[in-house]
């Protein structure tokens, strides 16, 4: 069981991009669940957040009621049976394209957990969580987050994105912190992501991202650590890892006969009989030898995961150990094996302000409190591996800011 807030408060942050799952119920939900259960019951946090992307799956008119059973199992299962406090926020309100992210925002709070509160955005204050509560359907009038769609212009080869991010925040003893759930936009062609580098769609994530990070810094509400953690949607620079994997390829372009656009890019060995090495398309990317981006927890290519690069002042996050966590086999017999649609890429992560790190790497933590890792890393957990950050939340962590908390009005 779960230590007193005194021993210092267990914190699991979970991103699961969650759409595989309403495609095979029998299978990938019952092993994603087990894996989930598994992680909790290892680490005993006092407090889960589990943000999830693309809620419903691609089908989500037709999947929507399988999301509420899938919730359902997590709120009455027996290995959550001790989080006697509960709050479920799931943007289901598929019919409003305006406003419509498929995002959910789970949140579990063990029974030992004397001291916390939630924010209301609107009354400015924080309130006592009390009971286990799920809210759908129309999220914008929930007063205890903040949740925005990005703009169309944004992303203007989808006509219709579900992309965006929901806020909630949080006060535990005397800490306040945001949790942000967030998804961004995915790189619609690999032809076109090889084009430059960094690639458009880069520059496109690069915009929504900032735009997240400006809205929960802004002036409307006192300034808390924050962590964001979602479906960043981050992708290696596909044009050098191709150069670094194809260094001594040709290169052959087939184009498509009408508009002379480029349909696929072949690349073959100089000699050996010209073996292909990599084809390339638009939904393609079949390497020879995928093993290269497990080895060593694909540490080599973490040389081009450089999107965070220019956020270096404003988020952080932990020594990456873990394989990239996209695009898997969605094939339930293969749990290590990737699909041949994308170059794997860490996609997706828990990010964290300066202050948010300053809370979670303290020198009373001991390292086997602190772990960044991926769930299920030996099974088919759907397309994406969720990724998890678990530390403890020492008492006293948010001294500094006790006073500005104590001004924001707990109720």
């Amino acid at each position: 069981m779960a230590g007193k807030l005194t021993a210092g408060s267990g914190i699991l942050l979970v991103t699961a991009n969650v759409g595989s799952l309403f495609e095979d119920l029998d299978n990938l939900q019952k092993t994603w669940l087990r894996e989930f259960y598994q992680t909790v019951q290892s680490h005993k946090p006092h407090f889960i957040a589990v943000h999830c992307q693309e809620v419903g799956g691609k089908n989500y008119e037709a999947s929507m009621a399988h999301v509420d059973c899938f919730v359902k199992e997590l709120l009455s299962s027996d290995a959550m049976k001790e989080y006697s406090r509960a709050r479920v926020y799931l943007d289901e309100n598929y019919k409003s394209q305006e406003h419509f992210t498929a995002l959910g925002s789970c949140y579990f709070l063990h029974e030992s957990l004397k001291n916390i509160h939630q924010f209301d955005f609107k009354a400015k204050k924080f309130k006592k969580v009390v009971g286990k509560e799920i809210y759908s359907d129309t999220l914008e009038s929930t007063p205890m987050l903040e949740k925005e769609k990005f703009p169309q212009d944004y992303f203007p080869e989808c006509k219709w994105s579900r992309k965006g991010f929901i806020r909630t925040r949080w006060a535990l003893a005397d800490c306040a912190f945001d949790l942000v759930n967030i998804h961004l936009f995915h790189d619609a062609s690999n032809i076109l992501a090889r084009e430059k580098s960094p690639s458009v769609y880069s520059g496109m994530r690069q915009k929504a991202l900032g735009f997240v990070l400006d809205r929960i810094t802004d002036q409307r509400f006192e300034k808390v650590p924050y962590f964001v953690f979602g479906d960043f949607n981050f992708r290696l620079d596909t044009r050098q890892v191709i150069e670094s994997l194809c260094s001594t390829a040709t290169m052959q372009t087939d184009r498509v006969g009408d508009t002379n656009e480029v349909e696929k890019l072949i690349y073959r060995e100089s000699e050996n009989d010209r073996k292909v090495v990599l084809q390339l398309e638009k939904k393609l990317f079949n390497y020879i030898n995928q093993d290269v981006f497990r080895e060593n927890n694909g540490a080599l290519f973490l040389q081009f995961d450089s999107e965070l690069s220019c956020f270096k002042e404003r988020l952080h996050e932990l020594e990456i150990s873990f394989p990239p966590s996209y695009p898997y086999s969605e094939d339930s017999s293969q749990g290590k094996q990737y699909m041949d649609t994308r170059c794997p890429a860490w996609c997706d992560r828990v990010l964290m302000s300066a202050t948010a790190k300053d809370l979670v790497i303290k020198p009373e933590n001991e390292e086997k409190y602190l772990v960044y890792d991926n769930i299920g890393p030996n099974v088919c957990m759907g397309d994406h591996k969720p990724v998890y950050l678990s530390f403890r939340l020492t008492a006293g962590a948010g001294k500094p800011n006790a006073n500005k908390h104590k001004c924001c009005n707990v109720q």
